[in-house]
C-alpha cells in the first residue's frame, strides 16, 4: 500500500507513487477567490499585535480545517486510512511525553484537532479579553498547530481528493490550501522541509490566476 515508505530523503522512491490527481489543471484552475491572498494575511497595520494577528488566523484555520475535513471524513476511516499519509509521508503522533504512535488516518486526525480546539479555547494560551498577555511559548505553540493543520489538509489531497471532487469541493479546498500555505509562509510558521511533499501543488496554487500574473507571491 502506498504508505510503506516513511519519509527519508534516502533516494528511496515510493513504492509506485499514486498519480496525483490534484495537480491536473481541470483542478487547479479551480478556486473561489481570484484576488491576491498575501493580501488577506499581512499584517493590517502596525496597530494590531502580531499574536493576536496569529491568533485570530490560527482560530480561524483550525475551524476552516475542520469543516474541510468533516465533508469527506465518512469516507476517512481505519479501513480505508490505516496510517496518516500523504504522498511518501507517513506521519506519527507524538504525545506530551514524546512517545511515538502510529494511528489510523482518522485517529491522528482527532488527536489533532483535540488538541488544538483545547488550546485555542485556553485563556492562558489564545487570551481573547483586553490587555491579556499571551505566554513566551505562544508563537512555538502556533507552529506546533500549524503543522499539525497541513498534515490533515495533505492527508485530505493525497486521499480523498476523488470524493472531494465528487462533492464538488476542491475549489474551496485549493482557496483554502493556497490561503493557509500563504498564510504560513508570510509568517514563517511552518519549516520549509515539512511543507515540501506538497510542494508542486503550492506553486501552481499560491500564484494568482491570470490576468493577474503581475503578482506571483511564492515566496520563498
Amino acid at each position: 500500500r502506498q504508505w510503506k515508505s516513511k519519509t527519508k530523503s534516502n533516494g528511496k522512491k515510493a513504492p509506485a507513487e499514486e498519480k496525483k490527481h490534484y495537480m491536473e489543471p481541470e483542478y487547479t484552475k479551480v478556486r473561489v477567490v481570484d484576488f491576491d491572498l498575501k493580501d488577506l494575511v499581512s499584517l493590517p497595520t502596525k496597530e494590531i499585535d502580531l499574536n493576536e494577528w496569529l491568533a485570530s488566523n490560527t482560530t480561524t484555520f483550525f475551524n476552516l480545517i475542520n469543516l474541510q475535513y468533516s465533508t469527506i471524513s465518512e469516507f476517512c476511516t481505519g479501513d480505508t486510512c490505516q496510517a496518516m499519509t500523504a504522498c511518501n509521508t507517513i506521519y506519527y503522533w507524538y504525545d506530551e511525553r514524546g512517545k511515538k504512535t502510529k494511528c489510523t488516518a482518522p485517529q491522528y486526525v482527532d488527536l489533532v484537532m483535540t488538541f488544538v480546539q483545547k488550546l485555542v479555547t485556553d485563556e492562558e494560551i489564545f487570551p481573547t479579553k483586553y490587555g491579556k498577555d499571551f505566554p513566551n511559548s505562544f508563537e512555538s505553540l502556533v507552529k506546533k498547530v500549524c503543522r499539525y493543520l497541513f498534515h490533515v489538509l495533505a492527508h485530505i489531497y493525497w486521499a480523498h481528493f476523488k470524493e472531494t471532487v465528487a462533492l464538488e469541493l476542491q475549489g474551496h479546498l485549493n482557496t483554502l490550501y493556497a490561503h493557509f500555505i500563504v498564510f504560513i509562509r508570510e509568517f514563517n510558521l511552518v519549516e520549509p522541509k515539512e511543507i515540501c511533499i506538497m510542494d508542486d501543488l503550492s506553486e501552481v496554487l499560491c500564484a494568482p490566476l491570470p490576468p493577474h500574473t503581475h503578482n506571483h507571491v511564492t515566496e520563498r
